[in-house]
Order: structure tokens, then sequence, then C-alpha cells
């Protein structure tokens, strides 16, 4: 099976709303009057960010989901994306797979596949994703004001305790690892909050290396400094699905460490004033996607954690970075 035989069979689809699509040297989209473009690119290479021999649908998924996560932090709407793939061989079940978990998701979000490009090399998956949102209305990092609320949507740190346990570091209950694994390797992005937070929230953005390391995006963009309630955010390890007694099983410190530096959440972390509650409250709910208050922007700058009392905590916890 030659480059554009694989193409054409896993990967070419009728346009919808695009002008052009898939085919032609570039793809041509054409904007709602009034509205802006919302463009991110996000890369999955093999080793780095997933295990050789993931379950090719799953990767599928993830790829087009973490772009799409980029889009609900800046409250954009999806439309369309192209896919930059490198592979080994045109192994046809894996593609086949592949295809099925990523136009599943590009369905269930309304986003067209509409170019790319296909190589022979080592696993490498980049998409870039586009969306559209009102000229004026996108979230940006840049809004956080003191006394607003920090708010983190579903669960954290999920995906880096399937991590440490895949990797040996940390043993978990078969159906614990099940869940958390499911976290790791298809994560939810949270579209429809992200809509729902236009006009609302002050800032936003996605949880993609951790959680203190991202909301420190929003707070030097901001200017300000922020305080967080760590009693708060280790309830956020999928605390519906595993009781106290369960989490009792894994050492604390290792907890705080996935929750507040784990990455691979892609949640969304915003701020809003606190006269948004009752609205914030509505647009969870409206959006299906549970979301708590786990802090308070500060006008001094840094960011302070502290425990259940209000008492500093002393400990130190460092986000992923690439090159660090």
């Amino acid at each position: 099976m030659g480059e554009f035989d694989l193409i054409a069979r896993y990967f070419t689809r009728p346009v919808r709303r695009a002008a052009l699509g898939v085919g032609d040297d570039c793809a041509l989209l054409a904007p709602a009057p009034g509205m802006q473009l919302a463009v991110s690119s996000d890369m999955l290479v093999q080793g780095r960010h997933f295990f050789a021999g993931t379950d090719p649908k799953r990767l599928g998924h993830k790829a087009l989901a973490v772009n799409l996560s980029d889009l609900a932090a800046c409250g954009a709407r999806p439309l369309a994306f192209t896919l930059a793939l490198a592979l080994p061989s045109a192994d046809e079940p894996w593609l086949a797979g592949f295809a099925r978990g990523l136009l599943r998701l590009a369905d269930a979000h309304g986003c067209e596949l509409v170019g790319g490009d296909t190589t022979r090399g080592p696993l490498n998956i980049c998409i870039t994703v586009l969306g559209e949102v009102p000229a004026g209305q996108a979230l940006l990092r840049s809004g956080a004001r003191p006394g607003d609320d920090i708010y983190v949507s579903g669960t954290l740190g999920d995906a880096r305790l399937a991590l440490e346990a895949l990797q040996g570091r940390a043993a978990l209950p078969p159906l614990w690892l099940a869940a958390a694994r499911e976290r790791l390797e298809r994560p939810t992005p949270r579209v429809a909050l992200g809509l729902a937070l236009r006009g609302v929230a002050s800032s936003a953005l996605d949880v993609s290396d951790g959680l203190l390391g991202d909301l420190g995006h929003i707070l030097r963009a901001s200017g300000v400094g922020a305080r967080i309630d760590t009693s708060k955010t280790i309830e956020l390890i999928a605390a519906s699905a595993y009781p106290a007694s369960a989490r009792g099983m894994i050492d604390p410190e290792l907890l705080h460490q996935c929750t507040l530096a784990g990455g691979d959440d892609y949640e969304l972390a915003f701020t809003a004033a606190p006269a948004q509650r009752a609205t914030v409250a509505a647009a969870a709910q409206a959006s299906g996607t549970p979301v708590t208050p786990i802090g308070v922007i500060e006008a001094a700058p840094g960011l302070r954690l502290v425990d259940g009392r209000g008492q500093p905590v002393a400990q130190r916890f460092a986000s992923f970075d690439h090159f660090a």
C-alpha cells in the first residue's frame, strides 16, 4: 500500500463544512462572519508521550483529544484539523484502529480532517486543530484578577498515577489501574465547558504539564499570584471512584505529586470573579462537567500552597518540562 492509497483508504472523508478538504495542496476554510480562527498544534512521539504497543484506537483518540483541549481552553468551537503522521510501516490493522479512534472523536465534535502529511519514520503524530470563536470572546491566560476564584474541571492526577503504576513505581488495585489508565490514554476534551465559560471565566488554560506549572502561566500573563488549597486538589484524584480507604493505599506525597504536578490531565483550570459563582455552577451543569474551586487569585506575586487548615505547605512540586 502506497502513501496515497493509505491516505485515501483511512483518512479521506466527504467534505462537510470546509470549502475544500483532503486531496489538494491546501484545504480551504471559511470562518463565519465575525469569528476568529483559533489554531493549535500538538505532537505525540512514541517513547516520549506514549508507550510502544499502545492500543492504536486509544492513541488516535488521544492525538486529537489533546488538541481539542486547547480549543476548549480558548472557548473555541472545533472546525477542522490536519494530521501529520510518521509511520515505521503501513501496518493496516494499526491504521484501521488509529483511524477509528481518531475519527470517532472528530465526529463527536464536528471537527473535519482536511489535510496533512504522511511519511516513513519513527512513530510520530502531529495534529493542528482549527476552531472558531466570536471576535473578542476568546478565553485567555491574561485576565485573572485578585480575588478571583480558581477552578479545575473533572479530576486530576489519574494519568500520572497510571504512569507511575505502569513503570513499576506504584501498586494499584486492578480496577483503579484500569480507570487511571483510561484517563491517561483517553482524556476527555472539555469543549462544552470551554464554550459555556465564554464571558464568565476571566482566564483559562488546559492542564497538560501539571496543575501548578500550567497555572503559573496564568499568573505570569496576568501579573498576579495565587493561593491553592492542597486539601481540595488531593481529593480530585477521581474522588468519586476511589473511596478514602483505597486512596489510603497510596503514599500521600505521591498523590499530591500526581494531582499538583502530574501532567496529561487535559482538564481546564480557570478563574472567575466571586460574583460569577452561580454562573460557573450553571456552566458546569450545562456542559455535564464537574468543577471544583481550589484556591484564590492574590495580588502578591507567587504561588502559595496551604493545607486544609490554611497552614503553608513547604513541599515543592515540579511540573513536567521536556527540556528541564
